[in-house]
């Protein structure tokens, strides 16, 4: 027999309030929590983002004459030295997935770099090797493309070979296990952590007359190998995952009280909202077309939908998702909606709303 346990407050959505033009910071905000709740989730996210996220890096470079790191190299300014500074500064984003089916062993990326006397007029002698030059095409997006390498001063054309890992936090060279390890490559220290700064706040907010409850302000800065709601989604199915153990020791089950009966207004006003067709809202014409080629008509059908389901629709991208995100908002709405409470499913919503919509116009006649 379950223990009955009164019912928690909890958020019901997280609001994104600010995002920068380079999508590497964004404040989440989750209300409300019961008191003390904020700090317990608010910590375990920040620290989980901190330690334990996953991102590619360099952790080793063979270049081509070069056999150690300490050496100076003819036609370059700089020497080894300050070189291998430098690329532990390179930013690369991928991230496989199951169907892909792309190894966590390290990969090897190999380029030819070329500077040319041409290359070295047009700027003076001097010629900037920036990341790009030295990745070439891979399967890497390079994030800081313009990194600066080092200087050429004279022609040269040197074969270069990266090897890339993923892996988590901060590994110094002496702890990476390189085992094809070859002759002159060079095993560097790798900051394999894409997250570069996590704050959170917890402040008061109000539940009906009751003004002790917790307010949840996350902010989260990366370097652009994860976004920032990347982070937020990993960390959080890392906390579930370990958190799962301990569900084994169900020896008396609870359940929990639930929340007390909307009113029949309020569940009215709400299926008026989701009965509102697509065309009847301020969507740019792009946004509308999107989900009209998706068969999509009310904003039933749009809310009950998962965001990660939009992004498959043909031509929508991440602006036309952060647009209907910012509407429904308005409208205290939200993409993944469970209406099962109504009796709304996937299967049946569009059918659901043909008979709300007849039912309307058959009272207004």
């Amino acid at each position: 027999m379950a223990v009955k346990y009164g019912k928690f407050e909890l958020p019901t959505k997280i609001k994104i309030e600010k995002t920068d033009k380079e999508n590497s910071f964004n404040r989440f905000v989750a209300e409300p929590f019961e008191r003390g709740f904020g700090h317990t989730v608010g910590n375990a996210l920040r620290r989980i983002m901190l330690t334990s996220l996953e991102a590619p890096s360099i952790i080793s470079i063979k270049i081509e004459g070069v056999s150690h790191e300490y050496m100076a190299v003819e036609g370059i300014i700089e020497d080894m030295t300050h070189v291998i500074l430098n690329i532990k500064n390179a930013l690369l984003r991928m991230i496989p997935t199951e169907e892909s089916g792309e190894s966590r062993s390290p990969r090897i990326v190999t380029n030819t770099l070329e500077v040319s006397q041409e290359m070295l007029d047009q700027n003076k002698g001097h010629y900037s090797v920036t990341l790009k030059d030295l990745i070439g095409d891979t399967s890497y997006d390079v994030v800081n493309p313009e990194l600066h390498i080092f200087t050429a001063t004279k022609p040269m054309i040197r074969k270069i070979d990266f090897k890339i890992a993923i892996g988590r936090g901060y590994v110094p060279s002496e702890r990476h296990v390189v085992s094809d390890k070859v002759v002159d490559e060079i095993i560097i220290d790798s900051a394999f952590s894409p997250v570069r700064l996590v704050n959170y706040f917890v402040e008061n907010t109000r539940v009906g007359q009751d003004t002790d409850y917790d307010r949840l302000v996350l902010e989260v800065t990366t370097d652009g190998r994860v976004t920032p709601e990347e982070a937020l989604t990993f960390a959080t199915q890392i906390g579930v995952e370990h958190l799962k153990v301990f569900d084994e020791l169900s020896y008396q089950p609870i359940t929990f009280e639930l929340k007390e009966k909307e009113q029949d207004t309020d569940r009215d006003k709400l299926l008026g909202k989701l009965g509102l067709k697509i065309n009847e809202i301020e969507l740019s014409v792009r946004s509308t077309n999107c989900l009209v080629q998706a068969n999509i008509d009310t904003i039933a059908e749009l809310v009950i939908m998962p965001e990660s389901e939009m992004l498959k629709f043909r031509n929508f991208g991440k602006k036309s998702l952060n647009e209907i995100k910012a509407k429904l908002d308005e409208m205290s709405l939200y993409l993944g909606m469970d209406l099962s409470k109504y009796s709304l499913t996937r299967e049946n919503v569009k059918q659901k709303m043909v008979e709300l919509n007849d039912e309307k116009l058959g009272k207004e006649e």
